[in-house]
């Protein structure tokens, strides 16, 4: 008994002196978890005027930073899903560089009668950006004016603060193309003076439309985290955003749809009175464009990778954007640096970023695990898209139906044009975001499920609305009812015979013959010529 006792004691000593020993530690852990979490960042008073924009004037004092963002420039690296090659996003035909095999082959459907239709690349590098919008056919370059508003300038160029102090809010519903010729293409296009402060180098906002964002919220700037900033300097352009009408504010300004949440149905609860529509049903709702084959009254949807991420996995554990696509690096000299080569760490072969926190996985298996989420996010985003092309077909067909029509035909066909509006928009979403879902797998699966069933109810409530008339006309593969439109753009849509080649053209005027005036920054005649 004594010896059985004796033992007891001994292991009610060890339990104790392990507990004394672990409430000991806890503060030195606590401590340095807390060192880490506040660790400053360097303090600079650089030479750089505080005006300056131009991103080869902080080579000098930072060459290493500047040789990383130089990295940029590369077009030509591909992840499966994505990369900087040029290619159209619709052309699932043809191989890289024109088409790719994981695009989509109906947004030229589901955009028509809208700029998008004419032209969508997937994106370069930031160091492309510039040039890459004073080429892109969405904006009209065979007039004097592109047909946009200066606001497109936004997120091209680190001038927009210049430009905003000398014109105010007179600036955004100017036409895009008057500002064509007024920026150097090359220095000042996305680059450091978007995210630093010149002088100091600190992390600040250039862009108006977050700044009234934050405020709006109640938030000050000077007051958030490192770690917010880290990614709110990504979201002042990485956001869905609209051009203001108006009558409801400063006419084209950018506003963040956010102020009853991020997700896809709070943000549509928003433009429903966000707005100036007159249409019939869709009173005070905002508007982009209406589609001509539909008659609905459409939202397009921007690249909500901010919005996707905050309430993601990753996003909601407190990584931020920089931690993922600014991974630190080494330079020759074994200084650790920040990247500033902003693209997708599937770049990297060894998956450093990731491996940052995943240190026990290989970099095969974390590759593996992104691309399963973005194969699953993929196969669902085809098969909204389509749905969303039979919706428009499905009221089409309706509107343009002569047969006997229930009492109720016009609140159905309302209801149907807010479900292909709803159905459509929830897929852009997911497609105009631009990791494939893998910001937010969860919520990417979630949003396209819910567009499928909108895009679904839309053909339904038209069927119904016909008497199920059209139903016969809606059986089968909806690619063989309403074939991909491949090719379109604004010079073939002033070509008679191009506008013959598919069904939907019907419903587009053929413009005017024209000559290019603008080549990039080049004009090369006036409109009256």
């Amino acid at each position: 008994m004594k010896d059985t006792l004796s033992l007891r004691t001994v292991r009610g000593m060890v339990r104790r002196g392990a507990m004394l020993l672990a409430v000991s530690i806890v503060p030195f852990v606590l401590a340095g978890c807390s060192d880490v979490t506040e660790l400053k960042t360097p303090v600079f008073k650089t030479k750089i005027a505080a005006e300056e924009t131009r991103s080869s004037a902080f080579k000098a004092e930072f060459p290493q930073q500047y040789a990383s963002y130089q990295r940029n420039d590369e077009s030509t690296v591909m992840t499966e899903f994505n990369g900087s090659v040029p290619f159209n996003k619709n052309d699932n035909v043809d191989p890289l560089p024109e088409g790719y095999k994981h695009a989509q082959p109906y947004l030229k459907n589901l955009w028509l009668g809208y700029p998008f239709s004419y032209e969508y690349r997937n994106a370069r590098g930031h160091t492309k950006a510039l040039e890459d919008f004073l080429h892109i056919d969405r904006i009209n370059t065979y007039a004097e004016k592109g047909g946009l508003p200066a606001t497109c300038w936004n997120c091209k160029t680190p001038k927009m603060m210049g430009w905003v102090k000398q014109y105010g809010d007179d600036f955004w519903a100017k036409d895009v193309n008057e500002f064509r010729d007024k920026i150097d293409m090359k220095d000042e296009t996305i680059g450091c003076a978007n995210c630093h402060d010149p002088q100091t180098m600190e992390l600040r906002l250039y862009s108006e439309p977050l700044k009234d964002q934050l405020k709006a919220q109640g938030k000050d700037w000077d007051k958030l985290s490192r770690n917010d900033k880290r990614s709110l300097v990504c979201g002042q352009c990485h956001v869905e955003y609209y051009f203001q009408d108006k009558e409801k504010g400063v006419a084209k300004k950018p506003v963040f749809p956010w102020a009853d949440g991020y997700d896809p149905q709070q943000m549509y609860t928003y433009y429903k009175t966000a707005g100036n529509s007159q249409m019939k049903g869709f009173e005070g709702n905002f508007v982009d464009w209406t589609h001509p084959v539909s008659k609905t009254p459409m939202i397009k949807a921007q690249h909500p990778e901010y919005e996707m991420w905050q309430n993601g996995v990753h996003g909601a554990a407190g990584v931020s954007c920089a931690d993922c696509h600014m991974g630190y690096t080494r330079t020759d000299d074994k200084k650790k640096i920040s990247g500033h080569w902003w693209t997708s760490p599937l770049k990297d072969p060894d998956m450093r970023a990731c491996r940052q926190c995943h240190s026990d996985k290989s970099p095969d298996y974390l590759r593996s695990r992104v691309l399963f989420s973005q194969q699953k996010t993929f196969d669902q985003l085809l098969k909204a898209q389509d749905l969303s092309v039979k919706a428009h077909e499905a009221v089409r067909l309706a509107s343009e139906f002569q047969g006997a029509k229930p009492a109720n035909y016009d609140e159905l066909m309302i209801q149907a044009r807010d479900m292909v509006r709803k159905g459509q928009f929830f897929w852009d979403y997911v497609s105009a975001e631009n990791s494939v879902g893998f910001h937010n797998p969860a919520k990417a699966l979630d949003t396209l499920a819910s567009s499928q069933q909108y895009s679904q109810q839309a053909v339904d409530l038209a069927s119904e609305a016909t008497g199920f008339a059209i139903s016969k006309d809606l059986a089968g593969d909806i690619h063989k009812i309403v074939p991909p439109i491949l090719k379109h753009s604004r010079k073939l849509q002033q070509d008679p015979e191009h506008m013959k080649t598919h069904q939907w053209f019907k419903y587009l005027p053929t413009l005017p013959k024209a000559d290019k005036v603008w080549d990039g920054q080049k004009k090369l005649v006036s409109a009256a010529q």
